[in-house]
């Protein structure tokens, strides 16, 4: 056990406060980050957001002279639920074994916020002049909720106000040797839409199910088998154009001419064979297929009331990820081609009206990428290829959705990073069982974010 790592000793504190959103109680965890922070002469708000139960946001902000504006690092502290009876250990336990710390949240993302804490930490325990205040924001309601970062950069914007932000969201890839091959930092993410399909029929004794295709439940089936049999083409951007090209350099022969294909060819039957040939074969599948496309995901199921109905009506949840440039027009007209049935219903259960939805994603899809121009931007590469050497720094998309937009929509450049390399075995337990996060990794991480912010932050 190695017991030398302060980030992994914090990391296993906060595993051990039962985060899990819903509901999303982060007032313990608030209370001892407080308990942390004060001694160090940081001041701190808690932000209660409007539920009894609900989260609690903390803020630290360590002060400078005010030459120059704020940065901010932004974590979250809420985690997803966990199957106890399929972990091998305590999921709250902050356990340590094999040189990884395991538990719910260890890389998605407490790890992370590990890595934030004790760099913001170090900065005041090393008595480093500031030139800007550094914010750090522990966020409780990522995972699941509606008062997120949006919510507190509405009611509180003065606390996380800053001229450039850290958040989670690019990998650091390793290779088969565990050496650091690439570093991706994060300029944008994916936007996310929900749409919700609902069949109707007519309801009746189970024991008459001769009209199968027609009631609620058979339509729906044979939409979402439809769904599933079809997969969205490869679609490239400049962003991933430029991220796949990146890996074809970083990667060996097969791989690395895939990628090549896939970033320059013109020709869309050879992107897809090499996008085809890159998930069946390469290190990170799942990651490089959602980086490809649009993805679509059933995520929810709804339908029927006893056993022995046939119900009127039955309904699924769409998790759409979308590709900058996509709207919910382009994500509609997709999945109503596919179902191929214009009796299903199809509309965006988290707004008002298909109108509302389709005004927020053209605001988000059309947010421009943060700057790779910024001092924040350059002193992470910097110090990234300083720890990493063999590793290729490049801007990247993230193929998921963060907490970035509450800043990235008021201007904000916001670059998103796990903080530690990452092989695909401790990648595929993110949101899943034995998640784990390795000691060295993070002490990697630590030295990464704490010289950039000796370099962006400090009094030169």
């Amino acid at each position: 056990m190695d017991t030398s790592s302060k980030t992994a000793a914090l990391l296993q504190k906060l595993l051990q406060f039962k985060t899990v959103n819903p509901p999303g109680d982060t007032a313990a965890i608030a209370r001892f980050l407080k308990q942390q922070f004060e001694p160090l002469g940081a001041k701190i708000d808690l932000v209660q957001a409007p539920r009894a139960d609900g989260p609690v946001h903390f803020v630290a902000r360590l002060r400078g002279d005010g030459s120059k504006k704020p940065v901010l690092l932004a974590a979250h502290s809420d985690v997803v639920p966990v199957e106890p009876d399929r972990w091998s250990v305590d999921p709250f336990a902050g356990v340590i074994r094999d040189g990884y710390v395991l538990g719910r949240g260890a890389m998605d993302f407490k790890g992370g916020l590990a890595v934030f804490a004790r760099a913001v930490m170090m900065l005041a325990e090393n008595k480093v002049p500031l030139a800007r205040d550094v914010i750090l924001l522990s966020e409780g309601d990522e995972e699941s909720g509606p008062h997120g970062a949006r919510w507190l950069a509405d009611q509180r914007w003065d606390l996380i106000e800053a001229e450039f932000a850290l958040n989670e969201g690019g990998w650091i890839f390793r290779d088969g040797r565990g050496t650091a091959r690439q570093v991706n930092i994060t300029v944008r993410d994916k936007n996310t839409i929900v749409l919700r399909l609902t069949a109707r029929g007519a309801p009746t004794h189970s024991a008459w199910p001769g009209l199968a295709p027609h009631t609620a439940i058979g339509r729906l089936i044979i939409a979402l088998a439809r769904l599933v049999a079809r997969e969205p083409q490869p679609m490239m951007t400049e962003l991933t154009q430029g991220y796949f090209a990146a890996l074809s350099r970083t990667t060996e022969p097969p791989l690395a001419g895939w990628f090549h294909t896939l970033a320059t060819s013109p020709d869309a039957a050879a992107r897809e064979a090499a996008g085809r040939r890159i998930v069946e074969e390469g290190a990170y599948p799942m990651l490089w297929h959602a980086l490809m496309r649009n993805t679509l995901a059933i995520t929810m199921l709804n339908g029927g009331i006893k056993e022995n109905v046939i119900p009127g009506s039955a309904e699924a949840k769409l998790n759409i990820r979308l590709l900058p440039g996509q709207g919910l027009d382009e994500a509609m007209a997709y999945v109503r081609e596919v179902i191929a049935d214009d009796g299903i219903r199809i509309d965006a259960p988290a707004f008002a009206s298909l109108d509302e939805a389709r005004a927020d994603l053209h605001v988000r899809t059309n947010r421009p990428a943060s700057s790779t121009e910024t001092a924040l931007y350059r002193s992470l590469k910097a110090h990234a290829e300083r720890i990493w050497p063999e590793a290729e720094v490049t801007p990247a998309l993230f193929e998921a959705g963060t907490d970035a937009t509450a800043w990235r929509l008021r201007g904000v450049p916001v670059y998103g990073v796990y903080p530690y390399p990452l092989d695909n075995e401790t990648m595929v337990r993110m949101h899943g069982n034995d998640e784990r996060i390795e000691i060295a990794a993070l002490d990697q991480g630590t030295d990464w974010v704490y010289s950039v912010l000796v370099d962006v932050a400090g009094r030169s």
